[in-house]
């Protein structure tokens, strides 16, 4: 199956989180979506990977994806080597997406800036013709994304450029909530982390209205790119 565009996270709810609503929006549009989750997040504070893995189903149901898979590295000690790239690059060349959505380049985790160079990397070495792959006993083509572009999450990062998400804000923030283990439940009696408070669910909303003030719209979700961003005249620009 060809995609239009394979949103990789380091964990299962880093892509909800990240650029959810710009994932709806690009359903909405006809466009075929993937996610690819590297790690089930088993060190998570709450759940379990297993009640992790339910949860990131539910929410790929919930944003209308066309096919979820998670390749099982080890949460928090996954590395970018050729032995981790090899597996980036057979879901590249699986899907052969024209654009690839991945952490952000720099964040409090530590699997998110490792992420988003593992996935980046693979994502120009899947493009070497040398380089020989196989999957389900068949010999993959060579397949280079057209663009790489990396959503933002905990940090603050200054965006590239943002993408108007209004009218979607609501199904990204019922995809968040899918993952009902990992975020903020009054009656949980598991340990709290950064993301269990209601300040954290709350922030989802106020940045994608914040980054929507200064573009003129109502809602927002940001990128960085590994490249200028060129549009094809000045009228396209909002």
């Amino acid at each position: 199956m060809k995609l239009d565009i394979l949103a990789f996270g380091a964990h299962p709810d880093d892509i909800e989180l990240g650029c959810g609503a710009t994932i709806a929006k690009e359903v909405s549009l006809g466009k075929k979506v993937g996610i690819v989750d590297l790690t089930r997040g088993e060190l998570g504070t709450r759940g379990s990977a297993e009640l992790r893995m339910i949860e990131a189903n539910n929410a790929a149901k919930v944003l209308g994806v066309s096919v979820r898979e998670n390749i099982g590295f080890a949460d928090g000690f996954f590395t970018n080597d050729k032995k981790h790239q090899l597996e980036i690059i057979k879901m590249i060349r699986k899907y052969q997406p024209d654009i690839v959505l991945c952490n952000a380049i720099d964040d409090r985790h530590i699997d998110h800036g490792k992420g988003s160079k593992l996935v980046s990397d693979a994502c120009f070495l899947s493009g070497l013709v040398k380089i020989e792959t196989e999957l389900d006993g068949k010999q993959q083509d060579k397949w280079r994304p057209k663009r790489v572009y990396h959503y933002i999450q905990w940090k603050n990062i200054e965006p590239d450029f943002v993408i108007d998400v209004t009218g979607f804000i609501n199904k990204k923030q019922a995809a968040v909530l899918a993952y009902s283990s990992q975020f903020y439940d009054p009656n949980s009696k598991e340990p709290e982390s950064p993301i269990t408070s209601k300040t954290f669910i709350e922030s989802i909303n106020y940045r994608a209205r914040d980054l929507g003030r200064l573009i003129g719209v109502e809602y927002a979700e940001g990128f960085t790119s590994e490249r200028y961003v060129a549009a094809e005249n000045l009228s396209k620009l909002i």
